[in-house]
């Protein structure tokens, strides 16, 4: 699917910095601006590196200034608002955006075509760019580009004292270097300094200003009548890494040059000094024909959202191993957010050899019946403050051999499910356990585990100890599971059998609510039992569940009343005294409002999910209901040209959900819509 955008979708400055594009390195970097090129918020980077995956990044070029020289006067392309009220306003030259394998720029001035294409390379901190200049104005030209650099870690600002050492194709900065291959001429230059204001982060209450420096730029001169293309590699190495990179004035002797290798002829993977920007914009689009070719989706919001998947995950240093960021720009990889988004981020894409990666490596770090919840950088231990990330791990090992009948795997994790199950029913770790109901009690004090665990101070917003919903119905879930894993190895799963059959019993007669005609949030014997809330739709969602057909339709038909819209699920009913409206501002009234109201994309697939099952009863049903959840999710087309370009974000504000919040690009909110995707077309297969 190809996003076009033109001149009526930046008729103003801020029109123009609504929408951002994202391009990741499979290692915890990424290259993120707004469509007219310019940065919103500290965080926003033409090249963020990471220099120990998937977590320890470095905004390294922070932007990109650029300029058309004509006639005795400057021209500026890119566009930037700065910290004294002033802006560059390339954004008036800009004539179209496009982004579907890479961002494409398209810009005119005065008879000059400019256009300029990027691209990031796969496990390198490696950024790519090339402008093809057209010149048809009758007179000759100069076209420049400054990078402007920070060398800071993601989310600081530079500090006065910071050390910056400028050569031409060379910077380097608190043990970082950035080197800088073209074909154009490079050049020191005197050192500038630029503020910025980033109006995105300024609506939120965080840090409003940051700093750059530039000391270097690249420039090329375009003869009237003539076209000319220059490319531009930049990559960032850690310390030592001080050799000198060569002028390559022969690196692109012709454009348009159609014999493009990415590999030598031994097979070795080239680096990015023998790779030309075109090669590395090349590889970037075979790359993600390639993912959408291994998904076999039919549906072009499908195949997007298949590509947008992979930018998720990630190697990890310390494990070895692959794992899922959360989100973009903010978040790093978390147990319970990627057994969320594991399903469809790596199932729904076919991407079996990373989902068995990551299993793996939360199985290897296992401890006390719980998955981590964060793997900190460094010495440290893994945090594991989640109740539900061990229940889903399960639930991912359940659908991995769903996908592909690999009983040699389920082998291996089974002596893991088996202490996840033992440890829930004999009790762990933040007061989680069986109650003699055969239903699982979690948290304690001020530890929040379930996903709604928002805390401020002292003060739990959406307080949830006790027996959560979904909680125990992943535990449902994670007992059938384990009877049909156990009867296909030989044994009669009895044990897990009888216990599951207590279980259900004991949550209908816990949870419903009859004259709500829905299931309660949660057992504490406190207000927020009986709160409406969107939890309670995986109680219907997974594999296996607990309630009669009837009940589960009007769960569904509830949730669809309070909590639906057409890009998620509010979190609390509206008519709730406690619901807020809206997300926004410090970060108190941010967590205040993060789990009361505020509309999450991630249920949504859930929600579909819950809905094709609760009207697919026979045949006719079954057909209608698809039909209406094809229509019903076009609507996404909208969500995905909004914010993050091809992405799916955390959150809208509760009341109105009209703009993206929170994570730009956020793993489970594409990875549950996929899901819904997948199961809509192997019906139709």
């Amino acid at each position: 699917m190809k996003w076009v955008y033109g001149k009526q979708d930046w008729k103003t400055f801020e029109r123009g910095q609504e929408n951002c594009y994202l391009m990741t390195n499979g290692l915890g970097g990424f290259s993120s601006m707004t469509m007219t090129g310019s940065a919103t918020r500290n965080d926003h980077a033409f090249l963020m590196a990471c220099m120990k995956a998937p977590n320890n990044r470095y905004n390294v070029i922070h932007r990109l200034a650029e300029r058309v020289e004509a006639d005795g006067k400057e021209y500026p392309l890119s566009s930037q608002e700065f910290a004294d009220g002033t802006r560059e306003e390339g954004y008036r030259y800009l004539s179209s955006f496009s982004y579907e394998d890479t961002p494409i720029w398209r810009f005119l001035v005065n008879g000059i075509e400019i256009e300029k294409e990027a691209a990031m390379r796969q496990g390198e901190n490696t950024a790519a760019v090339i402008y093809r200049v057209r010149n048809r104005s009758g007179k000759d030209i100069r076209f420049t580009v400054t990078p402007f650099v920070q060398f800071v870690p993601k989310g600081s600002d530079m500090e006065e004292r910071q050390v910056l050492r400028f050569e031409a194709d060379r910077i380097e900065s608190g043990g970082l270097t950035l080197s800088i291959r073209t074909d154009g001429e490079a050049e020191k230059i005197t050192e500038k300094e630029e503020t910025y204001f980033y109006s995105y982060d300024a609506c939120d209450g965080r840090r409003s200003t940051g700093k750059a420096k530039a000391g270097c730029r690249i420039s090329a001169g375009v003869k009237a009548g003539e076209y000319r293309e220059l490319g531009i590699v930049f990559s960032v190495c850690g310390a030592g890494a001080r050799e000198p990179m060569p002028h390559s004035t022969g690196f692109r002797a012709e454009a348009g040059n159609p014999d493009i290798h990415t590999r030598s002829r031994a097979g070795v993977r080239m680096s990015w000094r023998e790779m030309t920007a075109w090669q590395i914009i090349e590889e970037q689009k075979a790359c993600r024909k390639e993912l959408e070719e291994r998904a076999g989706f039919s549906s072009d919001m499908a195949v997007c959202l298949a590509k947008s998947a992979s930018q998720f995950i990630a190697k990890r240093e310390s494990t070895g191993g692959d794992t899922i960021l959360a989100g973009f720009p903010f978040f790093e990889d978390w147990g319970r957010d990627t057994m969320i988004a594991l399903p469809g981020v790596c199932l729904s894409t076919r991407r079996y050899d990373e989902a068995r990666s990551i299993l793996r490596t939360f199985a290897r770090y296992e401890k006390d019946a719980l998955m981590p919840n964060l793997f900190p950088e460094g010495g440290e231990e893994p945090m594991y403050n989640t109740v539900d990330a061990a229940l889903l791990f399960i639930n991912c090992v359940w659908l991995y051999y769903d996908a592909t009948e690999d009983l040699a795997f389920v082998e291996e994790m089974y002596p893991v499910m088996e202490r996840i199950l033992e440890g829930y029913r004999k009790g762990t770790r933040f007061g989680i356990h069986m109650d003699e109901d055969g239903l699982i009690m979690a948290g304690e004090g001020l530890d929040q585990v379930t996903w709604m665990d928002v805390r401020v101070g002292e003060i739990l917003p959406t307080p949830r100890h006790g027996k959560p919903v979904e909680v125990n119905a992943y535990w449902y879930n994670a007992l059938c599971i384990m009877a049909a894993f156990s009867r296909k190895r030989g044994g009669d799963g009895a044990e897990y059998e009888r216990l599951a059959e207590k279980v259900r019993g004991s949550f209908a007669e816990a949870f419903w609510m009859e004259e709500k005609h829905c299931l309660k949030d949660v057992i504490s014997g406190t207000d927020a039992d009986t709160q409406i809330r969107c939890n309670q739709i995986w109680a219907i969602s997974m594999p296996f569940t607990m309630l009669d057909p009837e009940r589960e339709r009007q769960v569904v038909d509830t949730v669809f009343e309070k909590l639906y819209t057409p890009y998620g699920l509010r979190t609390l009913s509206q008519d709730d005294p406690q619901f807020r409206p809206s997300y926004g501002g410090e970060v108190l009234e941010r967590d205040l409002a993060y789990h009361q109201g505020t509309v999450w994309a991630y249920p949504l697939g859930a929600y579909y999910l819950a809905y094709l099952k609760v009207n697919g009863r026979n045949g006719e049903e079954r057909k209608r209901a698809e039909e209406y959840v094809r229509d019903q999710m076009q609507v996404l087309e909208s969500a995905l040209r909004e914010g993050c370009i091809g992405q799916l974000p955390e959150i809208y504000d509760g009341e109105n959900p009209v703009s993206s919040k929170g994570c730009f690009a956020q793993a489970w909110s594409v990875g549950e819509i996929l899901r819904v995707y997948e199961h809509l077309e192997k019906v139709s297969e």
